[in-house]
């Protein structure tokens, strides 16, 4: 397994990046700002954008695993190497996400906690409604995980 940083060809990973945000004007707003990252395991499996919100706070920007590969720990590794790489840069990791349990629960296991939320962030900011296992996106949910140096 590996994880690189790719800092050409952002949009190469599209297909990839829109299973985590299906909105591609969406994505072009932080994409070539952030720092992306690509995890392989013979191929690739996982990526997300990370990034830099000022004063000490790092977003994580569209993780995705391609579907075949999802409950596999890449998502989960990916996570935990981001934080790694970014506890000597910063203090917090902010991520924001629909109000789905399962991805709640996801990122809660990751090591991130609850902070608050966007009322009606997904009916105002895309184009067509958003869901992910039958729920409609409406709030966007944002968590949050300290980053200390060790």
């Amino acid at each position: 397994m590996e994880i690189k940083q790719i800092k050409t060809n952002k949009k190469d990973f599209l297909d990839l990046l829109l299973l985590a945000d299906e909105q591609e004007d969406m994505i072009d707003n932080y994409l070539e700002r952030g720092d992306m990252f690509a995890l392989y395991d013979e191929d690739l499996k996982s990526i997300c954008v990370v990034t830099d919100e000022g004063k000490g706070t790092y977003e994580l920007q569209s993780l995705a695993t391609y579907e075949q590969f999802q409950g596999k720990g890449y998502g989960k590794k990916l996570v935990s190497y981001v934080a790694d790489y970014y506890k000597e840069k910063g203090s917090t990791m902010l991520v924001g996400t629909g109000d789905v349990p399962w991805i709640l629960r996801f990122y809660e296991s990751c090591g991130f906690v609850r902070a608050y939320r966007l009322e009606n962030f997904f009916i105002e900011q895309y184009d067509h409604p958003i869901y992910d296992e039958g729920i409609q996106l409406k709030d966007k949910v944002f968590l949050t995980m300290e980053l200390r140096a060790e």
